[in-house]
């Protein structure tokens, strides 16, 4: 018998329940799991299968429990502040922003100190000098004071300049008699020589 007869007969006699018992028991579970692990075609198909039930059972467990356990780790790493912790902690805040204004106040009286001290004009802005400790302050206004100090040098000789004035030189000024007895020899001498 060939493979065509096999069929015939089969479509035939579908009917029958020999027949239906004798072709259940070729298709068993044994023939089943042979055919998936064995067959490329069976182990595509049941990883696509065991894939689609996995991604759905990992979406129903996200919707039913993954919001929950991001609460509970966020509750775990920070725990609700109880009322006295949470004055405790603007307490601190408060303690720690008076100290940063006393030292900050310290510094500007510091600074305006260096400043009268230096005869440099920073009052108004003070401030802008301040830093984060005292070295870095005097650091500051002293930079400060090399560029006012050059910036009025520049002014000085510019000014001069335009004016015309050529300060004296200071090989004249050393004969310049000391005394009323030198003067007389001096104004003799270049006139009777």
């Amino acid at each position: 018998m060939n493979f065509e007869e096999v069929k015939k007969y089969i479509d035939e006699n579908k009917g029958e329940k020999e027949l239906a018992a004798y072709l259940q028991g070729l298709i068993g579970v044994e023939g089943v799991q042979r055919y998936l692990s064995e067959n490329d075609d069976g182990k595509r198909w049941l990883d696509a299968e065991k894939d689609k039930h996995l991604d759905k059972g990992l979406r129903t467990w996200k919707d039913n429990n993954l919001q929950k356990e991001i609460d509970k780790k966020i509750k775990d790493l920070y725990p609700e502040e109880s009322e006295e912790k949470k004055q405790l902690r603007e307490l601190n805040a408060k303690i720690e922003k008076m100290e940063t204004e006393k030292q900050r106040e310290v510094l500007k009286n510091k600074a305006l100190t260096i400043a009268a001290d230096k005869k440099l004009p920073i009052t108004n802005i003070v401030d802008l000098f301040i830093s984060d400790n005292e070295e870095a302050t005097v650091t500051n206004i002293g930079r400060f004071e090399e560029i006012y100090s050059a910036s009025v040098q520049t002014a000085v000789e510019e000014r001069l300049k335009s004016t015309g004035y050529t300060p004296p030189n200071s090989t004249n000024q050393n004969n310049q008699p000391k005394n009323l007895n030198d003067a007389i020899k001096n104004y003799y001498s270049s006139n009777n020589a």
